[in-house]
């Protein structure tokens, strides 16, 4: 398998030596990645290609997201960082806190023309605008830069998740029209006639509150309303936006929360699960439904789909209050803040960068995302992708995945979303056909049962184009606006799971006293630096 030569944009720049990745010249390059993914096995099969391809050996150092603020802390204050940093950090605190290299300038050299072209067209949007430091390109979105048309067959979004099996005993009921009182009256029921799994004691509805993942807990309310994902606001018909956490939309979903709490139907350790805690309960297959994005609970997904648990997986639902349409799904957003950059620290820069370029080349994503061609999947005459029952098997397999997947690695990378200059999918997942083979016949079924759809994402309401500005939640701060955003956080933290675990007698005091300490918080702050950040987008995006 030979790798493609990478032409320089200009034919007579000479090629920088330095940056050069070859066997001959072994590389060992340090990486901080922020994923729930595992670091490989030690006999991965691409991790021994990227050996025996570019003499490129990686040491990982995999920190866990619930564990990523402490750890940023520390790192900072030493100033020694791997060469290569995977960040999820929505407060850009590596990229402010000058642990990262601007890199307009090296990618102008045309040494890395594959990340040259890959930010061309969004390089405002991708680049950092603030005054902490030098207004430039410091990361790589590992998501959702789009090549060609968005295809897939995962939801991988926001939505109340829950188990197929609930359904399925419920008779396949029609999913539209969807209320919150539809949605725990199936777990309810379903928990009362099978208060017992696989020995366990059946959960009806489990709420994500760990520290870093608060929005599991305090964003459903704007969905509900109709409202698209913005984080902490909703954003009106005029692009004004505002914090909802003080109205009705969201004492109204914390009542019924509060409700089905004292009547058991909400699980008594929510409010003390650590992120791996929850996620370990959900791969359990004990848990009937939860609010989550799909992305977050994909090791739980894969662990049940693995033990062949597939009527433990999940569905979406997309509950709403009267009056109001569902507008669960988005059109996938580019993740700005999250994503490779290169440390200030490292010795090998240029190496560093050249390895985020070559694995940014068609051949290593195909690599990364479909396998060995032959070992992993077949190309057609017709040069379309396709798997064998046993490849898509192994794919599901999280042990096969440590021996033979680059998953922690592929998390943060960026990629080619989308389609390939071939016309094959970013990966077998959003190959249409490959994807519903890739189910297994209990899914099957379960999808004839709803009108023959063919995708989770069918499940969802038909995505629109997304407002220019979108979304809210990854528009950047002033200090001040961060600091009254994290006061409305803790204040949310302190008092929501008083609220839903309080007598249903005390709710209405309890509720008075979050909405005293959400007034004592400065919100016009946060919210004039919100609208400011939707009118600048408007202007420039």
């Amino acid at each position: 398998m030979a790798l493609i030569a990478l032409p320089a944009c200009s034919p007579d720049k000479k090629t920088d030596d330095s940056a050069t990745l070859s066997p001959s010249n072994p590389t060992t390059l340090t990486v901080w990645i922020t994923t729930a993914q595992q670091a490989p096995a030690d006999d991965n099969k691409i991790t021994k290609l990227l050996k025996d391809k570019l003499g490129v050996t990686l040491k990982y150092e995999i920190v866990t997201p619930d564990n990523e603020d402490q750890k940023i802390g520390v790192t900072l204050a030493g100033g020694q960082y791997p060469d290569l940093i995977g960040t999820g950090d929505l407060k850009q605190r590596f990229l402010e806190g000058g642990a990262l290299l601007r890199l307009d300038d090296m990618l102008k050299s045309g040494n890395y023309p594959n990340l040259a072209a890959h930010v061309k067209d969004d390089i405002k949007k991708m680049s950092y605008s603030g005054d902490e430091v030098d207004k430039g390109l410091y990361i790589f979105p590992n998501y959702n830069r789009f090549y060609g048309d968005v295809t897939g067959g995962i939801y991988y979004g926001p939505a109340f998740w829950i188990q197929k099996r609930v359904l399925a005993d419920a008779g396949y009921p029609d999913l539209s029209n969807m209320t919150l009182d539809r949605y725990f009256q199936l777990i309810s029921d379903y928990k009362a006639k099978h208060p017992q799994t696989n020995g366990a004691p059946t959960v009806g509805f489990e709420i994500l509150a760990s520290k870093g993942k608060e929005w599991g807990m305090t964003n459903p309310p704007a969905l509900l309303a109709g409202s698209p994902n913005n984080g902490g606001v909703i954003v009106d018909s005029n692009n004004q936006a505002s914090i909802y956490a003080d109205k009705d939309v969201a004492k109204n979903f914390y009542k019924v929360l509060n409700q089905q709490y004292s009547s058991g139907l909400v699980d008594r350790e929510s409010f003390t699960l650590t992120y791996d805690q929850y996620t370990a309960k959900l791969a359990t297959g004990t848990v009937l439904g939860m609010h989550d994005q799909g992305w977050d609970f994909t090791t739980a997904t894969q662990s049940l789909q693995s033990a062949g648990k597939d009527e433990y997986t999940y569905v979406p639902l997309m509950p709403v209050y009267p009056g109001a349409k569902p507008y669960y799904a988005d059109r996938p957003v580019m993740n700005i803040n999250q994503g490779f950059g290169v440390s200030v620290s490292s010795k090998q820069p240029k190496k560093a960068l050249k390895f985020l370029d070559t694995m940014l080349s068609e051949e290593w994503q195909k690599i990364l995302s479909w396998g060995i061609a032959g070992e992993d999947y077949q190309v057609g005459a017709d040069g379309v992708f396709t798997r064998t029952d046993e490849q898509r098997k192994n794919y599901k397999d999280i042990t096969w995945r440590s021996h033979n997947r680059l998953d922690a690695l592929l998390d943060m990378l960026p990629k080619h979303n989308g389609k390939f200059s071939d016309g094959n999918a970013y990966s077998p997942d959003d190959q249409p056909a490959e994807f519903y083979a890739t189910l297994s016949d209990y899914d099957k079924n379960f999808m004839a049962k709803y009108g023959n759809k063919k995708t989770w994402l069918d499940f969802m309401n038909k995505v629109p184009e997304n407002p220019k500005y979108y979304p809210a939640w990854n528009i950047k701060l002033s200090d001040e606006a961060n600091q009254v955003n994290q006061q409305l956080t803790d204040t949310s933290v302190q008092n929501l799971p008083k609220i839903i675990a309080g007598k249903p007698a005390d709710f209405e005091k309890n509720w008075q006293a979050y909405l005293d300490a959400i007034h004592k918080v400065d919100v016009k702050v946060y919210e004039d630096q919100v609208n400011a950040g939707i009118k600048d987008r408007l202007a420039n995006w």
